[in-house]
Order: structure tokens, then C-alpha cells, then sequence
């Protein structure tokens, strides 16, 4: 599953990134406890945060290309709200999130940062990601504004920093993503309300 690799920083910057090819990353075996303990290794260097996104793009993409499994665990999304979520692994004192995230054509997203690091990868289908930067005044601290948007593919890996603000689109239906995320600071994970000008927890 090759594709494009993106990083999207906290002030609305995004830029491609390298990628590793899919066959250099094809291996016997490869399951999601694998990728559980490489991915606690990558953490525990401590490396800074375009190192250690990197590297976690890489082993996001490394499941992908061998565990079909992961690709057949999503849900049909709800008729009443265009999605649905499964949730793959989360486990009390292990600090990620693995889930898969389905939408119908059209839904649309809040629009949010996550409070932590996060990566997507789309599987199926494809997903407008429109990022947005903090453009704060005296009267409207919260206020925010379009950066861009990127266009997301079957094989498409995404990579947001902590504090990164983006809403999202399916362009096709279904759209399928893998979603990996550290553990959650509730305090710092925002919705963003444009009319406003305003942003609250979620």
C-alpha cells in the first residue's frame, strides 16, 4: 500500500514527507502486538516531534502492507450519522488509541485538534482534509482560519501535531480511515466554532 506521507504542525503548516515503499516494509507475521510494543519503543526514545511522527508513520504503514486483518475491521457507518467507529485497542494505562472510522459520502467532521498526536491512513475511498491555524485577536482569542486543505487517498498517511486543527470530509463512499492516537489531554482537545469565534472542549 504505498501512498504519500503528510505532517501537519500546530501553526497550519503541512508538508509532504518521504515515504517508505510498501515492499521494503513487507515481513512474516506482523501483528497488531508488534506494532503495539514497536510503537511504545519509538515513544521511549524520546525523540523530538518530527522524528518520532515519522517514524510512527512508517510503522503505521508497515501494518497496513501486512495485516489484512486491520483492513477488514470497519463497520457500515450509521444511517442517522454518516459513520461509525471500532474501536481496535485501548487498554487503561497504555497510552494510545487504535480504531477504524467509516463515513458515508459527504459527512463532515467538527472542526478540532485532538490534544495529543495522532496519524490517519485512509484504506478506502478518499478524505478532504481541510487544516486551519489560530489567527487569535484582542476580542476573539480563539478565532481561527483556513491553512489549506489535502486531498487523501487509499494509502495516504497523515500526521498531526498535538495542538494541529483540522476538519475532515468523505469524498467517496464508504470512506475507511486507520486512526492512531496518544493518550488524550482533555484539557487541550478543542472544537472550533467559526461564526463565534470561539472554542470549547470535547
Amino acid at each position: 500500500m504505498d501512498g504519500k506521507d503528510w505532517l501537519v504542525t500546530e501553526d497550519g503548516e503541512y508538508q509532504a514527507c518521504k515515504s517508505a515503499r510498501a515492499w521494503d516494509l513487507i515481513t512474516e507475521n506482523y501483528r497488531l502486538y508488534r506494532f503495539l510494543t514497536e510503537l511504545e519503543d519509538i515513544l521511549k526514545k524520546q525523540l523530538d516531534e518530527n522524528n518520532y511522527l515519522a517514524e510512527i508513520r512508517q510503522l503505521v504503514r508497515k501494518l497496513l502492507v501486512n495485516s489484512y486483518w486491520i483492513k477488514i475491521q470497519h463497520p457500515e457507518p450509521d444511517t442517522n450519522t454518516g459513520t461509525s467507529v471500532k474501536l481496535l485497542y485501548d487498554e487503561l494505562g497504555f497510552p494510545f488509541t487504535v480504531q477504524t472510522v467509516t463515513f458515508t459520502k459527504g459527512t463532515q467532521s467538527n472542526i478540532h485538534n485532538h490534544g495529543i498526536w495522532g496519524i490517519v491512513a485512509v484504506l478506502k475511498g478518499q478524505e478532504k482534509n481541510t487544516i486551519w491555524k489560530r489567527n487569535p485577536t484582542a476580542e476573539h482569542p480563539n478565532k481561527i482560519e483556513t491553512a489549506g486543505e489535502i486531498i487523501l487517498n487509499p494509502g495516504d498517511i497523515v500526521s498531526f501535531a498535538p495542538g494541529a486543527i483540522h476538519s475532515v470530509e468523505a469524498m467517496e463512499e464508504p470512506t475507511v480511515t486507520f486512526n492512531l492516537y496518544g493518550e488524550t489531554r482533555s484539557k487541550e482537545r478543542f472544537e472550533f466554532d467559526t461564526v463565534n469565534h470561539t472554542a470549547k472542549n470535547f
